[in-house]
């Protein structure tokens, strides 16, 4: 929160989320005017973007990251904020990188699911980021059929030396934990985290700016020049550079011959409820992030300031929803009828970037101009994950990226015309799906 405690108006320049009414501080990053030379530029100025932006610095390169908006303006600055060990993708990319990895794919999963949760608790440590960041996750089930998936997960993070970070709870156990009917089983973690991730967002910004890295807002992308010494070129400036990453996600329109037709934008949203007092303790005693089973999922936790912060229903034909409290406050009555009626604060949206088979998108649009993207829902963890995988190729470690890489992905006739459709029909089908099992 801020120094008072209390929540600020929203900045216009960002959408009116709880997140960007309880900032630490705002960020103020100059536009780019001119030119600027670099070591690598960056280009997107989310998690993605600053976390790279980072791990370069801390390698001792020069960086500069651009960005159309604010820092942390997008999905990285409007999510959940939930960090688990739960990768977009997983199936898929164990069947791809089978190839690449043989045995070890199974050892090279587990590790990457926890890498992303040891890179913010370091960084937060490190750099003395305040982003309200704990311990305590709820994996829950709404049916018997649910517990299936729940136990082969407890089972797999017992053979890996779990046993003191996860605990298989019933129905009985879940209600000692939450303050709702609504679940026979859950799989509890206390490995997983939540935390405040605009906060965290900016407060990494800081770190790169204090390892001298060179951040820019309102500074719009307009080309990125491919060659020997490549270039970005914005609407005020350019800058030089001996590589450049493209990190936008879903948000930008560049490289449309390469990337068109691969990502896809999914809105989903979340709404803060007012202040709850003692009832936040009656719902959640145990400050637990939750989210279950079901394809199209509910995810909630408190606030540090004792709201409940409720998300859920992603809309994946790629337009806002004109009413998210009106979606969610049925959501939120039937997990916790206590809370009927209660006064909702804010109501934002989150687009998110769908991949059609989930995995990540690593890879390289010439010589030396790369691109990552592409989190499904997914995007605290496995973009901290990504931005240490991106700064290992940029400075010539390439066996991550290599694995990623090699991964095949569908790109879709007429782009967003056709993707979003087949998005949307896809989930109805995993929806009735979820009827029958």
């Amino acid at each position: 929160m801020n120094a008072s405690n209390q929540p600020v108006k929203p900045a216009a320049e960002r959408a009116p989320s709880y997140y960007a009414a309880s900032l630490n501080f705002e960020s103020d990053y100059p536009t780019l005017q001119g030119s600027v030379s670099v070591d690598v530029a960056i280009i997107g100025g989310g998690f993605t973007g600053i976390a790279t932006a980072v791990e370069l610095a801390e390698r001792g390169l020069k960086v500069a990251v651009v960005e159309t908006h604010k820092v942390g303006w997008g999905a990285s600055g409007r999510n959940g904020g939930q960090v688990t060990g739960s990768l977009s993708g997983d199936a898929a990319m164990r069947k791809q990188m089978r190839n690449t990895l043989g045995e070890e794919v199974d050892d090279f999963i587990w590790h990457l699911r926890w890498r992303g949760h040891e890179i913010i608790k370091s960084r937060v440590a490190r750099y003395g980021i305040a982003c309200d960041l704990k311990h305590g996750h709820l994996h829950t089930a709404m049916k018997a059929s649910h517990m299936d998936e729940l136990k082969a997960t407890y089972d797999e993070a017992l053979r890996r030396g779990m046993e003191s970070e996860v605990t298989l709870l019933d129905g009985a156990g879940v209600r000692s934990q939450l303050g709702s009917e609504l679940y026979c089983g859950a799989l509890k973690n206390t490995r997983n985290m939540h935390l405040h991730p605009l906060n965290l967002c900016l407060g990494e910004a800081r770190a790169a700016e204090s390892l001298g890295a060179l951040l820019f807002e309102h500074s719009e992308v307009l080309e990125i020049v491919h060659g020997p010494r490549p270039a970005v070129v914005t609407t005020g400036g350019r800058i030089e550079a001996k590589q450049v990453l493209l990190a936008g996600d879903v948000y930008h329109k560049l490289e449309r011959r390469q990337l068109k037709g691969l990502i896809f934008p999914a809105m989903g949203g979340i709404v803060t409820t007012a202040p709850l007092g003692e009832l936040a303790r009656e719902i959640n005693p145990q400050d637990l992030a939750v989210y279950d089973c079901r394809f199209v999922l509910d995810y909630y936790r408190l606030t540090g300031d004792g709201r409940l912060l409720f998300g859920g229903g992603a809309n994946y034909s790629g337009r806002d929803s004109r009413d998210i409290a009106g979606e969610l406050r049925p959501c939120i009555e039937r997990t916790f009828p206590q809370l009927k009626g209660v006064p909702i604060d804010f109501q934002w949206s989150c687009a998110m970037g769908i991949v059609m088979n989930r995995i990540p998108q690593l890879g390289k649009l010439s010589g030396n101009v790369w691109y990552c993207q592409g989190y499904s829902g997914h995007g605290v963890a496995t973009s901290h994950i990504m931005g240490e995988i991106m700064a290992k190729a940029i400075t010539g470690d390439l066996e991550q990226f290599d694995t990623f890489a090699a991964c095949k992905h569908i790109k879709v006739p007429l782009g967003d015309q056709l993707g979003n459709p087949m998005l949307a029909a896809g989930m109805w089908y995993y929806q009735m799906l979820e009827k029958l099992r």
